[in-house]
């Protein structure tokens, strides 16, 4: 399977992250002598399900490394034009794989064997879009202070993870409500409210289990959804705030030691 790693963002001004950043990519902040993003990278060089890896925002000058035949494709200034782009480079590169995983450059706690469990995990159960997510025990063990922002479901508390999969229809179908939904992913109501107040009501009131969120979701879509439980949470510790980098930077320091 090919993978798309997501790594075009620069914090604004009034981004919390921009007194790190100051005008520089996010993917480029160090954690633990390394920049952010070459950790995704290791972990996909180490997973022996990742075939190539397309990296978004970035180019050869950048000096990452990845052990994969890697291609590059400048950032299209928004986050679906960017899977967009980076599903059209999988095809022109590999034409009969039909899924892709979509990778942030922000999760270094990722490891190469939790990249090859996601693949295993797809290859079980045919379906248009893979959403993952991390209960909340799991985050809070490994991860005490994360602060995430958590979907109360009937069966447990969620966050979302940052490496999913879909097949590569979803690049070209149902673009605008992809769109909506991407724009509002920091806020798992309005993304709920995008496809049907009907979703959203059953949501606040944890009528819905994990599973049935994903399947009422992808019906409205009209297509074929898969909720994925990870078990590890590394796939949902992202930077989006100065404590969480400061966070990963302290874990992964010892990780390095």
């Amino acid at each position: 399977m090919n993978a798309i790693v997501i790594a075009g963002g620069i914090p604004l001004p009034e981004d919390p992250l921009y007194t790190y950043t100051e005008g520089r990519s996010k993917a480029m902040l160090d954690i633990a002598g390394k920049p952010m993003v070459q950790w995704v990278l290791d972990a996909l060089s180490a997973a022996q399900k990742v075939d190539n890896v397309i990296i978004i925002g970035m180019n050869e000058k950048t000096g990452v490394t990845c052990s994969k035949p890697t291609y590059y494709v400048p950032n299209q200034g928004r986050m679906l034009a960017n899977i967009v782009a980076g599903v059209e480079k999988s095809l022109e590169i590999s034409p009969d794989k039909e899924y892709v995983l979509v990778v942030s450059s922000d999760i270094p706690g990722l490891k190469g064997e939790m990249v090859d469990w996601l693949v295993e995990e797809i290859e079980k159960t045919p379906a248009d879009i893979y959403y993952g997510v991390i209960p909340r025990e799991v985050m809070d063990k490994r991860y005490p202070n994360s602060k995430r922002t958590w979907t109360r479901m009937k069966e447990m508390e969620v966050c979302g993870a940052d490496i999913n999969a879909c097949h590569v229809s979803m690049a070209t179908e149902h673009l605008d409500l992809w769109e909506n939904l991407i724009g509002n992913r920091k806020s798992p109501l309005k993304q709920i409210l995008a496809v049907g107040w009907d979703t959203a009501l059953l949501l606040i009131l944890r009528k819905l289990t994990v599973e049935g969120l994903v399947h009422r979701v992808a019906e409205r879509l009209g297509i074929r959804g898969k909720a994925i439980i990870w078990p590890w949470a590394e796939a949902g510790m992202d930077v989006d705030k100065p404590h969480q980098l400061e966070l990963l930077r302290e874990d992964m320091d010892r990780t390095v030691e």
